[in-house]
């Protein structure tokens, strides 16, 4: 499991970093048009992906604003799946990433204002949801 590690001021504190609901695949074919599709295909909490919308369902992450604590045992340090496209054709160009997030955590900037029993600002979003990314896998037609 990962972790990230924040400065109060005297006190460290060690936050889990855990994945949100879902594994995403990103699909993008280059039939004379962009074309991009992003599908969910793992889940978190033994969750599945609904057949209809291709989407995990919420996963019930949340953040506590006062101390920017978060929903324990909630996510996955880790996802795993085989996947196919069931959409794949070999005469179009097309490239492939995979994309996850983390579930919610407090801003850099709502951090501050806990730290300094202040009210976070009004003007951004409290939370924030950290992203990582693949690098592409390109499928070429000759």
């Amino acid at each position: 499991r990962g972790q990230i590690m924040i400065d109060l001021g005297e006190e460290i504190k060690y936050i889990p970093i855990l994945l949100d609901g879902a594994i995403k695949i990103v699909r993008e074919d280059e039939n004379g048009v962009h074309n991009e599709k992003v599908l969910d295909v793992a889940c978190s909490d033994g969750l599945k992906v609904d057949p209809i919308t291709q989407r995990c369902p919420d996963n019930g992450a949340d953040v506590n604003i006062n101390d920017c604590s978060t929903t324990p045992n909630v996510g996955a340090s880790e996802l795993k799946t085989f996947w196919k496209d069931p959409e794949f054709n070999s005469n179009i160009n097309a490239f492939y990433y995979v994309r996850v997030l983390e579930n919610p955590s407090c801003r850099w900037s709502t951090w501050d204002a806990v730290r300094n029993g202040e009210k976070p600002r009004s003007d951004i979003d409290v939370t924030i949801q950290e992203r990582a990314w693949s690098s592409p896998i390109w499928v070429k037609i000759n």
